[in-house]
Formats: C-alpha cells, sequence, structure tokens
C-alpha cells in the first residue's frame, strides 16, 4: 500500500512502552518504612505539643535565644520516650539513628521523615511547621554562644582552657604571662580563697599581660555560695613531734632539725619546713655551740638536743632521737656532763587532732560555735559520740532522719538516724579501714535534703559589687532552683552589671534536677553557662552515676546551645607532682566534647596547660563534640 505521508517528512519514531517510576528500595524496606512514619510523626507532634505547654516560659526567654529554647523544649520531648528499638530500625534502614541530633531536634525528626516517605513511597504533607533550627544552624548557634561567653580560644583548638589563679598570682605578674603563654583562656578567681585586694591585684596581672601579649582573656569570678562544711575541733594540747628520718632497720639517714628560741623575745618566723622551739628560763643565754639541753619526753624518755650554732639570739638544734614535746616540759642546759641550769619550754602551737571515723561509729553535727571533739570514754567503753559543728544553720531545719549525708568529698557517708533543732546523730555507714580522719572545714553533702538558703550569700553579694567592674563572668555555686538564678540576674541589674556572663555551677542533685528549667531561666539574660563540677556533684548523685549524670548535662546544654566547662581535677596529678596519669590524660581526652575545660592550680599548672592545649589540639582532628572525625590515618598506608 502506498504511503500517504507527504513527501520529505520522516516515518514517526516506534512508540516506546512507558518507564516505571525509579524505585528507592526494595519491598520490604518500602514496608519498613511506612510502618516507621507514623512512630517519627508522633515525635514530631508531641514536641510541638510541649513547646505549646511552655510557651510561657519560651516566651520569657531573650528574643534572640528563643530558636535555643524552642529546641530544647524538642529534645526534652524526645527524650521523654524511650526511641531505642526506633533507633535500630533507622540504622537498619540505613538512616540516622537520631543519635547526635541536641542542636537540631525538630529538624532532624523532619529530614528522617522526608527519608522515610521517600523509601515507602508516600507523597509527603504540602505544609510544613518551620524548624526552629537546622542542621547547620544549631551548631553554630552553640559555636556563637560559645565565643560571646568565652571569647575565641588560643591556638587551632576549638576547646578553651580556665585556669584557677593561685596565691601566687597576685604578686607574680610573670607567672600570670607564662599561663596566657602556655594556653589559658580564661582566668578563675575562685572567691572562696584569698582576699579582695589579692582579687583585684590578679585582675591587673591579667589585663596587663593580654596588653603585653597581644591576647585576649576573660576573667571569671567564681562565688563561694553557702559553705556547708565541718567547723572547729577543739585542741587536744600544746604538743609538737621530733621525728628523724630513719631507714628500714631503724637506722638514722638524717637527725631532726629545729630552731631554738629564747620564749622571752619575738623571733622572726623560722625558714619553711623548720620547726621552732621556744626556751624559757634564760637558758639560752648561757649556752654555746656544742651543749645540750636534756629532757624527758610525755612518755618519759631521755631525749638530748644538741646545739649546733648560733642562730640570732637562739640556737640550730638537731635530735637522733624521736620525741613528743609539749609545752611546759623541764630541761636542763648540759656542757659535758655538767649541768648548768634549768628551763622549761614555751608555749608551743595548740594541736587539732582529726576525728578518726569508722563504719558503725556514731557522730553528732551540732549547731553553733562550740568545737568539737573525739568520742568521750569511761572504763573503756565510749559514753558520748565524737561531734564535730556544721557551718549551715540552715541544715538543722531542714535535715530528716534516713537522709544520706557525706563528708570530705564522699570519703566519709552515713545517714541521719534522729535529727533535733540544733543536733544531728549520723551512722557512719562508709568509711575506708581502719578509719578514716574528718579535719575542721571539709564539705558536707546532703544529697536528698532540701535546703532553703539561697546560692547567693550576703558575702556573695558584697564580693560580686566589688567585682563587677573588673570581671567578664560570675559563677553562682550551689544552684539549685530557677529562683537562685533570678535572684542574681536582679542583683547583676542593681549594679548595672547585665552584660557579664552567668555560669551555672552543677554540684548538688537539686541543681541537676533542674536543669532544664535553670537553663531556661538563664536563657532570660544572656550569655550563659554551665559547669559541671565533679566533684560535689559526684557525691551528690553517686560516684555510680556520675558518667552518666555529666553525658545528661552535655546533651540537654547542647540542645539549649548553651557551653559547657568540664571541672574538677583535670590532669591533677600532673598539676601538682608535674607527672600525668594515664587515666586522667584519657578523661582529659574526653573534657574536649566541652567548649572549655577547667584546670585547678597546682606547682606544675603552667607545665599542664601546656600539655592540654597540644592533647586538644591533635585530638579535635579526630573528634567534634561527640562525633568522629575520619582524619587520614598514618597507620593506614
Amino acid at each position: 500500500m502506498a504511503s500517504t505521508r507527504p513527501p520529505g517528512t520522516r516515518a514517526p519514531a516506534a512508540r516506546r512502552p512507558r518507564e516505571a517510576a525509579p524505585r528507592f528500595a526494595d519491598a520490604a524496606s518500602a514496608h519498613a518504612a511506612r510502618r516507621l512514619i507514623p512512630r517519627i510523626e508522633a515525635l514530631v507532634r508531641h514536641a510541638n505539643e510541649l513547646e505549646r505547654a511552655r510557651s510561657v516560659e519560651i516566651d520569657a526567654v531573650a528574643l534572640e535565644e528563643r530558636r535555643s529554647a524552642r529546641n530544647l523544649v524538642h529534645y526534652l520531648a524526645l527524650r521523654q520516650a524511650d526511641v531505642r528499638p526506633l533507633q535500630e530500625e533507622l540504622s537498619a534502614l540505613g538512616l540516622s539513628s537520631l543519635a547526635r541530633i541536641e542542636s537540631f531536634t525538630l529538624a532532624a525528626l523532619e529530614s528522617v521523615l522526608t527519608a522515610l516517605r521517600a523509601l515507602g513511597e508516600v507523597p509527603a504533607p504540602r505544609r510544613r511547621l518551620p524548624v526552629p533550627v537546622d542542621a547547620r544552624a544549631g551548631p553554630q548557634l552553640l559555636q556563637s554562644h560559645a565565643v560571646r561567653l568565652l571569647a575565641i580560644p588560643a591556638g587551632k583548638r576549638t576547646c578553651r582552657i580556665m585556669v584557677t589563679l593561685p596565691s601566687e598570682a597576685a604578686d607574680e605578674r610573670e607567672l600570670v604571662e607564662e599561663l596566657l603563654v602556655a594556653g589559658m583562656d580564661v582566668a578563675r578567681i575562685n572567691c572562696a580563697h584569698d582576699s579582695s585586694d589579692d582579687w583585684v591585684a590578679m585582675v591587673r596581672h591579667v589585663r596587663r599581660a593580654e596588653q603585653r601579649l597581644g591576647r585576649s582573656c576573660r576573667i571569671y569570678a567564681d562565688l563561694a555560695g553557702p559553705k556547708l562544711r565541718t567547723g572547729a575541733l577543739a585542741a587536744a594540747g600544746q604538743v609538737v613531734k621530733l621525728r628523724p628520718r630513719r631507714d628500714l632497720r631503724g637506722g638514722v639517714l638524717a637527725p631532726a632539725r629545729l630552731r631554738l628560741v629564747p620564749a622571752e623575745a619575738a623571733e622572726p618566723e623560722a625558714p619553711p619546713g623548720m620547726l621552732t622551739l621556744p626556751v624559757a628560763g634564760g637558758v639560752l643565754a648561757r649556752a654555746l655551740p656544742g651543749d645540750e639541753l636534756h629532757l624527758h619526753d610525755t612518755r618519759g624518755r631521755e631525749r638530748q638536743l644538741t646545739l649546733l650554732r648560733h642562730d640570732g639570739a637562739g640556737f640550730l638544734a638537731e635530735s637522733e632521737q624521736t620525741a613528743i614535746l609539749e609545752t611546759g616540759l623541764p630541761l636542763t642546759l648540759v656542757r659535758g656532763s655538767s649541768p648548768l641550769c634549768d628551763g622549761r619550754l614555751g608555749t608551743l602551737p595548740e594541736v587539732v587532732e582529726p576525728l578518726l571515723l569508722a563504719t558503725g561509729d556514731r557522730l553528732f553535727l551540732t549547731r553553733g560555735p562550740e568545737p568539737g571533739h573525739g568520742p568521750r570514754r569511761e572504763d573503756g567503753r565510749v559514753v558520748e559520740p565524737a561531734q564535730i559543728p556544721c557551718s549551715l544553720d540552715d541544715v538543722f531545719e531542714c535535715a530528716r532522719a534516713g537522709q544520706p549525708v557525706f563528708f570530705d568529698d564522699g570519703k566519709i557517708g552515713g545517714e541521719i538516724v534522729s535529727a533535733t533543732a540544733d543536733r544531728l546523730e549520723v551512722r557512719i555507714d562508709h568509711a575506708p579501714a581502719p578509719g578514716a580522719k574528718l579535719r575542721p572545714e571539709k564539705g558536707i553533702n546532703l544529697p536528698e535534703t532540701e535546703l532553703r538558703t539561697p546560692a547567693l550569700t550576703p558575702d556573695d553579694r558584697a564580693n560580686l559589687e566589688m567585682l563587677a567592674p573588673h570581671v567578664d563572668i560570675v559563677g553562682l555555686s550551689f544552684v539549685r532552683r530557677p529562683e537562685d538564678v533570678v535572684l542574681l540576674e536582679r542583683e547583676l541589674t542593681r549594679l548595672e552589671a547585665q552584660h557579664l556572663g552567668i555560669v551555672l555551677k552543677m554540684e548538688t542533685r537539686r541543681g541537676f534536677e533542674s536543669l532544664p528549667r535553670l537553663l531556661l531561666t538563664a536563657l532570660q539574660s544572656p550569655p550563659v553557662g554551665v559547669m559541671v563540677a565533679r566533684g560535689d556533684l559526684a557525691v551528690e548523685v553517686g560516684f555510680d552515676r556520675m558518667a552518666e549524670v555529666q553525658e545528661e548535662i552535655l546533651w540537654l546544654c547542647e540542645a539549649a546551645h548553651v557551653p559547657v566547662i568540664w571541672a574538677t581535677q583535670v590532669l591533677e596529678t600532673l598539676a601538682k607532682s608535674g607527672s600525668p596519669t594515664r587515666a586522667e590524660v584519657t578523661d582529659a581526652v574526653m573534657s574536649g566534647r566541652a567548649e572549655c575545660v577547667m584546670l585547678n592550680k597546682g606547682r606544675y599548672v603552667v607545665e599542664a596547660v601546656r600539655f592540654l592545649s597540644g592533647l586538644l589540639e591533635r585530638m579535635e582532628a579526630h573528634r567534634s563534640k561527640q562525633r568522629p572525625r575520619l582524619r587520614r590515618l598514618a597507620v593506614s598506608r
């Protein structure tokens, strides 16, 4: 049949069969994705519902921080459910397991929903509520908040180093400069130690070091807070002990060295480590080098002190015998074998013996200024337990029988068995064998006692008024409730110091349990940070829970885009002895997940700063926060 196609035209191409839409997964994966979509949608709904329920708290937050407040609430909503089974199923599909979404929670959930709908071939809804922060903005907000509070760190690292300034920093300008050169980014003034004059001198040295070195350093004033400590113990007597250094077989390697001075004359203090004994009765005026002082010590044992040479109006002396001496002890000046004259020891310093507490012992915590004492015995049995005062009266108003109590960073622990208005009876349940020594000025922790004392004390207010014009950041110690934060913010407003950053110190169980509310309250007046004070906090929550608790603090603060300061005993052995332990190096590596790490003072603190700076810089090539970073490994070749 002849073609009817017009001349010069081509025949139409053969019609190809219609191609099916591309499939992104097999049937099993698509089915699994469709099954997971409602569960993620439920998480998104709950996050939005919790945001609406806490809208009053969010609206009170500073306008520029509301995105962070919303994200914190979304993260809290996510963590109200156990999503571990869901995480495993998402990982099996090759999707995000929701493990690192603290800083952009709702955006991450929406991204997972998008991927699941693609896998399950489910159309996306036309309208989606906007998210406060996405995967890029969340980490950027945390970084910008850290810079605002703690400034840009030195070197190539992103984690800052805070250093507690030792007392010497008030007098030694060079020490402060050495710390800055080594890598200090934030100088911490501990208001629980030293004096206001010392603090002002420290500030002056930091500011001058900044100018000389062209480096920036923030100054952080750590307010002491309420002092919950053991009080004074009664003196056990005026006694000193002479003790020569001996070898394993008891032979004398070095005699005990001391300084003898006339009790009647005022003498300058002896060099550090040199014991000084006053001698009364004009004995030293008749003495010559080579003479001896003969005496019987408190145990009735004959002892001799050999006079070596003159030292001002007194003598340097030594003894190769152990001796226990007390005020008023009779003595005789002997030359050769002839007694010359008699005298006595003058007034010796008061000696306070610590309480020795073992498991099963009883202890009274008392109210008032009366010094404590050891157990009182009659006929070899205890008729009255040991007692020691407590520095905070509020304890006796709030503590109840059955509540735990810990002393000296948790070295000693017990339970309150009875409580009155002026005395708590404690049964010691935990103490190392054969017993632990409890001294004055040691910390007391009452993790289950709801104390009413505000975190900001009258002393804190006075110190804040003096320091506010000179520092950049204020630390609020023993914060437990949002009202504590409000009180500090009002005080800063009164002092026209609202520009100062605030750091909330997590030291109590109550504070940790209130952390979400504390963060929302503090975000009303940024900049704000959180310090993980792991010493007191470990005692409060239990050492077995400390690792878990510090992780939760990091998660919640990252969700609120609030920088964290990792504190307490970081490289402690290195700072004090010059050599780190393996365990504390590992701990220091873990600290790099925070935005700042605090080192305490010590003889080798400059070396510790230098060591930590290099360690953090190297490890940041491998890890950012808790996310591994896959840099090239030399061993992979």
